[in-house]
Protein backbone atom coordinates (compact mmCIF):
# COMPACT_ATOMS: atom_id res chain seq x y z
CA UNK A 1 0.00 0.00 0.00
CA UNK A 2 0.95 3.52 -0.56
CA UNK A 3 0.74 5.98 2.19
CA UNK A 4 0.16 9.14 1.47
CA UNK A 5 -1.80 13.03 2.16
CA UNK A 6 -4.11 13.87 0.26
CA UNK A 7 -6.54 17.30 -0.48
CA UNK A 8 -9.42 14.30 -0.61
CA UNK A 9 -8.43 12.91 2.78
CA UNK A 10 -8.60 16.20 4.29
CA UNK A 11 -11.92 17.98 3.05
CA UNK A 12 -13.23 14.44 4.72
CA UNK A 13 -11.60 15.20 8.03
CA UNK A 14 -14.13 17.12 10.77
CA UNK A 15 -13.45 19.83 12.57
CA UNK A 16 -11.62 18.37 15.21
CA UNK A 17 -10.00 15.65 12.98
CA UNK A 18 -8.55 18.85 11.04
CA UNK A 19 -7.73 21.06 14.30
CA UNK A 20 -5.40 17.75 15.78
CA UNK A 21 -3.85 16.74 12.77
CA UNK A 22 -3.31 19.48 10.52
CA UNK A 23 -2.99 22.54 13.19
CA UNK A 24 -1.06 20.47 16.04
CA UNK A 25 -3.87 20.95 18.01
CA UNK A 26 -4.71 18.17 21.31
CA UNK A 27 -8.39 17.07 22.24
CA UNK A 28 -9.51 17.30 25.83
CA UNK A 29 -8.46 14.19 27.80
CA UNK A 30 -10.68 11.78 28.30
CA UNK A 31 -12.83 12.81 25.10
CA UNK A 32 -11.39 11.33 22.95
CA UNK A 33 -13.12 7.88 20.95
CA UNK A 34 -10.20 5.16 21.88
CA UNK A 35 -9.10 6.63 25.32
CA UNK A 36 -11.01 4.00 26.72
CA UNK A 37 -11.42 1.42 23.73
CA UNK A 38 -10.29 -2.51 23.75
CA UNK A 39 -10.94 -4.26 20.56
CA UNK A 40 -8.44 -6.09 18.70
CA UNK A 41 -6.83 -3.97 15.48
CA UNK A 42 -4.76 -1.69 14.35
CA UNK A 43 -4.72 2.34 14.54
CA UNK A 44 -4.18 3.70 11.47
CA UNK A 45 -3.16 8.02 10.32
CA UNK A 46 -6.60 9.10 9.72
CA UNK A 47 -5.13 10.70 6.47
CA UNK A 48 -2.73 8.72 5.50
CA UNK A 49 -3.55 5.23 6.52
CA UNK A 50 -0.19 4.63 7.56
CA UNK A 51 -0.35 1.43 10.47
CA UNK A 52 0.50 2.85 13.77
CA UNK A 53 -0.24 1.07 16.41
CA UNK A 54 -1.52 -2.13 17.26
CA UNK A 55 -4.04 -2.84 20.26
CA UNK A 56 -1.60 -4.97 21.94
CA UNK A 57 0.68 -2.47 22.67
CA UNK A 58 -2.41 -0.23 23.87
CA UNK A 59 -2.38 0.34 27.76
CA UNK A 60 -4.53 2.56 30.30
CA UNK A 61 -2.39 5.15 31.31
CA UNK A 62 -4.27 7.23 32.98
CA UNK A 63 -3.60 10.28 31.32
CA UNK A 64 -6.58 11.07 28.73
CA UNK A 65 -5.25 10.26 25.79
CA UNK A 66 -4.84 6.02 23.79
CA UNK A 67 -1.54 5.32 24.90
CA UNK A 68 0.91 2.42 23.16
CA UNK A 69 4.48 1.44 24.26
CA UNK A 70 5.35 0.78 20.70
CA UNK A 71 4.94 1.96 16.94
CA UNK A 72 3.64 -0.89 14.39
CA UNK A 73 6.60 0.23 12.05
CA UNK A 74 8.66 2.72 13.82
CA UNK A 75 9.92 3.82 10.49
CA UNK A 76 6.05 5.77 10.36
CA UNK A 77 6.80 7.66 13.21
CA UNK A 78 8.35 11.43 13.07
CA UNK A 79 9.70 12.47 16.41
CA UNK A 80 10.19 16.20 16.43
CA UNK A 81 11.47 18.46 19.24
CA UNK A 82 8.84 20.74 20.85
CA UNK A 83 9.15 23.48 22.93
CA UNK A 84 5.46 24.43 22.65
CA UNK A 85 3.39 25.86 25.76
CA UNK A 86 6.37 25.86 27.82
CA UNK A 87 7.48 22.41 27.82
CA UNK A 88 10.49 20.26 26.17
CA UNK A 89 8.84 17.14 24.80
CA UNK A 90 9.24 15.22 21.92
CA UNK A 91 6.19 15.51 19.08
CA UNK A 92 5.13 12.37 17.15
CA UNK A 93 4.50 13.07 13.59
CA UNK A 94 3.23 10.68 11.04
CA UNK A 95 6.09 9.86 8.65
CA UNK A 96 3.67 9.61 4.88
CA UNK A 97 0.68 12.18 5.84
CA UNK A 98 2.47 14.20 8.42
CA UNK A 99 -0.06 14.54 10.64
CA UNK A 100 0.05 15.75 14.15
CA UNK A 101 -0.50 12.39 16.50
CA UNK A 102 0.89 13.35 20.19
CA UNK A 103 3.55 12.86 22.06
CA UNK A 104 6.00 10.50 23.44
CA UNK A 105 7.24 10.29 26.94
CA UNK A 106 9.77 8.13 28.69
CA UNK A 107 7.03 7.14 31.61
CA UNK A 108 6.18 3.88 30.11
CA UNK A 109 5.87 0.32 31.39
CA UNK A 110 10.00 -0.35 32.11
CA UNK A 111 8.80 -3.96 31.35
CA UNK A 112 7.57 -3.21 27.47
CA UNK A 113 10.48 -0.67 27.19
CA UNK A 114 9.52 2.85 29.12
CA UNK A 115 7.91 4.85 26.58
CA UNK A 116 4.24 6.08 26.32
CA UNK A 117 3.10 7.08 22.90
CA UNK A 118 0.34 9.78 23.87
CA UNK A 119 -2.02 9.87 20.93
CA UNK A 120 -4.72 11.90 19.56
CA UNK A 121 -8.11 9.74 19.43
CA UNK A 122 -8.82 12.30 16.71
CA UNK A 123 -5.80 11.49 14.42
CA UNK A 124 -6.17 7.88 14.46
CA UNK A 125 -8.91 5.32 12.70
CA UNK A 126 -9.31 1.86 14.06
CA UNK A 127 -9.34 -1.21 11.99
CA UNK A 128 -10.72 -4.01 13.90
CA UNK A 129 -8.87 -7.47 13.63
CA UNK A 130 -11.93 -9.06 11.42
CA UNK A 131 -11.74 -6.11 8.71
CA UNK A 132 -7.17 -5.73 8.77
CA UNK A 133 -6.73 -8.38 5.59
CA UNK A 134 -9.24 -7.08 3.62
CA UNK A 135 -8.58 -3.53 4.27
CA UNK A 136 -4.81 -4.62 2.91
CA UNK A 137 -3.15 -4.79 6.71
CA UNK A 138 -3.46 -8.84 7.05
CA UNK A 139 0.24 -8.35 7.23
CA UNK A 140 0.04 -6.85 11.07
CA UNK A 141 -2.83 -9.52 12.06
CA UNK A 142 0.61 -11.63 14.10
CA UNK A 143 0.37 -8.39 16.21
CA UNK A 144 -3.24 -8.26 17.12
CA UNK A 145 -4.42 -12.16 17.22
CA UNK A 146 -5.20 -13.33 21.03
CA UNK A 147 -6.47 -10.05 22.75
Amino acid sequence: MKYRKSEKAISQLTAEQRRVTQESGTERPFSGEYNDHKEPGIYVDIVSGEPLFASSDKFDSGCGWPSFTKPIVPANLNPLFDTSHGMTRTEIRSTHGDSHLGHVFPDGPTDRGGLRYCINSAALRFIHSDDMEREGYGEYLDQVKGI
